[in-house]
């Protein structure tokens, strides 16, 4: 693959979730302006592992997702960036950053679906909802418990991973997910240890 444009963030990029930015660091806007004059408009999301989003400087993970433009709108030095996440890539070697980041890369491969993980989908599919419905008591989730989600049944695996109100590391584990059958049994986990803890009660009146 040719060098590809890079994006990192404090969040990880599931396949086939939104990602709403915006933009209005030079060297991401010189970056959106390079894409959009290429035959790809697509560029690589990955975490951070140290550091902050704005001014460079960070340390990153090596997991990522593509993320291509959907649409992108300008107002007053901002740019309001639409993309939706496609494949997993592995950063191989970080590049020069002018005039902004940049990685060889690898596609990672695309997990397979088996007909025989449905219960287990179902199964899933219900404790992370029954989590979001109790984060959302807390105002701690963007998403609703009864968000619709993709019909495919790999896609709706990657959604769920998407929507889980778990922390970003959590979210990292479940993208470098080496089977269909390890995402779905790790993000029931996942998600069963996130609705314990917020069902726990706040605080402790015991000593220590």
């Amino acid at each position: 693959m040719a060098p590809m444009p890079m994006f990192p963030l404090g969040s990880v990029l599931f396949p086939y979730m939104p990602l709403q930015l915006r933009v209005f660091e030079e060297r991401y806007l010189i970056m959106l302006k390079e894409l959009l004059s290429s035959d790809s408009a697509e560029f690589g999301v990955v975490l951070i592992e140290r550091g902050q989003e704005v001014g460079g400087g960070e340390q990153r993970f090596d997991t990522g997702t593509i993320a291509q433009v959907v649409e992108l709108a300008a107002d007053e030095g901002v740019v309001q960036l639409a993309a939706q996440g496609e494949h997993r890539i592995q950063v191989l070697d970080w590049l020069p950053e002018e005039p902004f980041p940049r990685a060889e890369v690898r596609p990672l491969p695309d997990l397979v679906w088996d007909s025989e993980l449905h219960s287990q989908l179902d199964r899933t599919e219900g404790v992370v909802r029954r989590a979001l419905a109790l984060a959302s008591e807390f105002d701690q989730t963007q998403w609703w418990a009864d968000i619709e989600l993709a019909d495919e049944p790999l896609q709706r695996c990657w959604q769920l991973a998407g929507i889980a109100p778990l922390g970003p590391l959590d979210q990292l584990a479940l993208l470098r997910s080496t089977s269909t059958e390890q995402l779905l049994v790790t993000l029931a986990r996942l998600s069963r240890e996130a609705t314990e803890a917020w069902a726990a009660p706040w605080g402790s009146n015991e000593d220590s």
